[in-house]
């Protein structure tokens, strides 16, 4: 992707997969619901108006077995594990606007009236499906697409089985052309390349119609005119996108869901649901004759200490433990900052504690620790009357943190999030660096009062500045550096960008006030212990 110019203050409607609700949420679920949030956080810091929708998938033959192995009703498995993915969402500090239920009372007259579309123009029809069914999948697989002794490769605990079944199809095929065009004329709709280019690929193999519905499946909703047939997943769960989107008092109509955030500017998504996104959905939106979904961009796996996750390997990453041991904004931080989004990343908890200690504690905690040391020793704890014009063009701290205005934008804009955290770290050191080379303490003993102050507000703003740049990422710690800086500023309240100008005052180098007495430096982020034998 590449910025020819800046975003204007409009609006951004992102969304999550709905997650399917087969098991409490899991660390890949909580990775990609992060990376949503530090999105619609800049750009809510940003001025823009944001959607961000994620929520629960909850209707399919795998609910409905799980439901019946542990003795309850599918309701009431649905409404316990979607309030799990609720409770974690808000640990980790992630500000939704909507939660997406497939079994909300609005959602089915969505679903029909889109069915009701997709049929007008002739996409849906009656046949025999015969094939390997995957239930963890909710997705019939060629037989080259199964291991050796029959499983799905995805869930390679579980055998597939075989179906032979009337069910309703969708002419995904007719729509080949079309999608090849739109993957064409907008290369950016698919993210990152190497995911467009294996969907590219996929489709030019050639489309094959696929199933849309079930039978001898209650859990879901009826076709309307055959309730014989439940609809099948993918024209079920999409659909949990638009119907998110009425509000609360709205007639439930496509109109309605429609009206202001539609189409979405983002679907965010694992890789391995990009087929779905990317292929299915927009044929069904076309289809439908309604607009297409401006990106979709699949994130990697995740692995821990080298190794896939499962249960049957005994190495899950539990995300409540996870949060509960070292607090929302660490385990945000190592996630967006250590993989590059898009390629596969792994877990691995020494790691995880080393990055965040050197990173977090030392670097910037330290810093902004030691520099407000300084300013209560040289300035009696006020901000000296000092501003950017003091400090010289050619002062190198100042160069880093000019430049990293245009970088930070960019980065949030491309969902670089690693290499923007890189490149505040690289503005931290320059500081450490400076403070280091330019001897403060010595300039004060000689009387050098007004050098002093030009290094402590070089310091200090760019503290502050990368305490803004990471706040979308690391809200909780910004707030601490923001308290300590003398602001009255809440990163976690989702309306602050719309209040003010604070994207465009603060998004640049060089705005700390002066004469301002600044409170007792506190620690920003406490120092954790590596974990022995991990």
């Amino acid at each position: 992707m590449s910025i020819d110019k800046p975003i204007s203050k409009t609006s951004f409607a992102l969304t999550t997969p709905l997650y399917y609700v087969n098991g409490l949420p899991h660390i890949g679920s909580a990775y990609t619901t992060m990376i949503a949030d530090a999105i619609a956080r800049w750009y809510r810091l940003s001025g823009h108006e944001v959607m961000f929708v994620t929520g629960t998938d909850e209707h399919g033959q795998k609910i409905q077995r799980t439901a019946e192995e542990k003795g309850v009703n599918p309701q009431e498995h649905c409404d316990h594990i979607s309030q799990q993915f609720q409770d974690l969402w808000h640990k980790l500090d992630i500000k939704f606007d909507r939660f997406s239920r497939t079994t909300a009372s609005n959602h089915q007259a969505i679903v029909n009236e889109f069915f009701a579309r997709v049929q007008k123009s002739d996409d849906i029809y009656l046949a025999q499906q015969q094939g390997w069914y995957c239930v963890a999948c909710e997705e019939f697989k060629e037989k080259r697409e199964l291991t050796e002794d029959g499983f799905c490769p995805i869930h390679t605990n579980q055998k597939v089985e075989w179906r032979d079944e009337e069910n309703y199809f969708f002419r995904l095929s007719r729509y080949q052309q079309q999608l090849e065009e739109l993957y064409t004329k907008n290369p950016d709709f698919i993210q990152p390349e190497s995911r467009r280019n294996e969907v590219i690929n996929f489709v030019k193999q050639g489309l094959q119609d696929f199933s849309i519905s079930r039978v001898n499946v209650s859990w879901g909703f009826p076709i309307p005119d055959d309730p014989k047939h439940t609809i099948y997943v993918w024209f079920d769960a999409l659909l949990g996108y638009v119907s998110a989107l009425l509000d609360e008092n709205d007639p439930p109509t496509l109109e309605n869901a429609l009206k202001k955030w539609y189409p979405f500017n983002l679907h965010l998504i694992g890789k391995d649901i990009l087929r779905f996104h990317a292929v299915y959905w927009p044929a069904m939106l076309m289809s439908a004759q309604l607009p297409l979904p401006k990106q979709v961009f699949g994130h990697g796996f995740l692995t821990k200490d080298g190794k896939k996750m499962g249960k049957s390997l005994g190495n899950t990453l539990d995300p409540f433990s996870l949060v509960e041991k070292y607090g929302s904004d660490a385990v945000r931080y190592y996630f967006l900052k250590e993989i590059e989004l898009g390629e596969d990343g792994d877990f691995n908890e020494i790691r995880f504690v080393n990055t965040l200690n050197a990173d977090l504690a030392n670097d910037l905690g330290n810093l902004l620790n030691r520099s407000l040391g300084m300013l209560k020793k040289y300035c009696k704890g006020v901000l000296p009357p000092i501003t950017r014009t003091d400090i010289s063009e050619e002062n190198e701290v100042k160069q880093i943190g000019k430049s990293l205005e245009k970088k930070v934008i960019e980065a949030y804009q491309n969902y670089r999030f690693s290499s923007l955290c890189q490149e505040v770290l690289n503005l931290i050191r320059s500081c450490n660096k400076f403070i280091d080379e330019s001897q403060p303490w010595s300039l004060y003993k000689q009387g050098e009062q007004k050098e002093v102050e030009k290094i402590l507000y070089v310091v200090l703003e760019s503290v502050r500045f990368a305490g803004f740049s990471l706040a979308p990422i690391i809200p909780n710690i910004s707030n601490k550096i923001y308290t300590q800086l003398g602001f009255n500023f809440d990163f976690n309240q989702k309306d602050l960008g719309l209040k003010s100008n604070i994207s465009n005052e603060h998004g640049q180098w060089g705005i700390l006030p002066i004469n301002q007495e600044l409170p007792k430096a506190e620690p920003i982020f406490a120092r954790l212990e590596v974990p022995e034998n991990k």
